[in-house]
């Protein structure tokens, strides 16, 4: 028996995922233009397979503060960037995600006129995207099917970064956009520190730590 539900009357409870398979990618967007963008939930699409989640509220803080870093060593640089936050990226018929946050940098002059879902087919994919795997854990998959050729994620207190090589993610030491810096070990004493003094003060020190 085939039963029918409403998405509006499905309630994803923080902390929580529902996972579709066997889905086109016209039922994909119809599921997303229904959801709408006033939402705490998430979507990744790959390869027919949907995955919804709810974060958790333990799960926004480390992307924010990690997307506050990248700026403030992206300000000390004077290079141009564009935070994208959540915003959905596509690839027809194959991926569509919404990371936890992302940014372009290289291509910051390209998507400056981009409203909604970004084609990447149309447009590039984000230099630079920041997953926090607190709720879930992030498909790398899609993310290479998108063409982002970097990703960082934020997993048990540690930050593992991933570049991608030949359409496969790598692990590296060191990242694409700042290879001279020791990103993990930056990310790690900068959070402990929001911990213990908050995350303001945290940035403003590290703000004027760049000067």
């Amino acid at each position: 028996m085939v039963v029918t539900v409403p998405l509006n009357r499905i309630t994803l409870r923080p902390g929580s995922a529902i996972a579709i398979a066997d889905l086109d990618w016209a039922a994909f967007q119809r599921i997303a233009a229904e959801l709408g963008d006033d939402r705490h939930t998430r979507l990744t699409y790959y390869q027919g397979q949907l995955e919804i989640v709810s974060p958790l509220a333990r799960h926004e803080r480390p992307h924010r503060l990690i997307g506050y870093l990248v700026t403030a060593l992206l300000d000390a640089r004077n290079l141009d960037w564009e935070d994208f936050g959540s915003t959905r990226f596509e690839r027809e018929n194959l991926a569509g995600l919404e990371p936890d946050t992302c940014f372009y940098v290289a291509n910051a002059d390209r998507v400056r006129d981009c409203q909604g879902r970004v084609d990447v087919d149309q447009y590039p994919p984000p230099d630079l995207a920041i997953e926090a795997d607190v709720t879930s854990k992030t498909s790398l998959a899609a993310y290479a099917a998108l063409g982002v050729p970097e990703v960082w994620i934020y997993a048990d207190g540690l930050l593992k970064i991933f570049v991608l090589d030949a359409g496969q993610y790598q692990p590296r030491d060191r990242g694409l956009l700042f290879p001279d810096l020791d990103l993990p070990a930056i990310v790690t004493a900068q959070l402990a520190k929001a911990q213990a003094i908050g995350s303001a003060r945290t940035i403003r020190e590290f703000r004027q730590s760049l000067q």
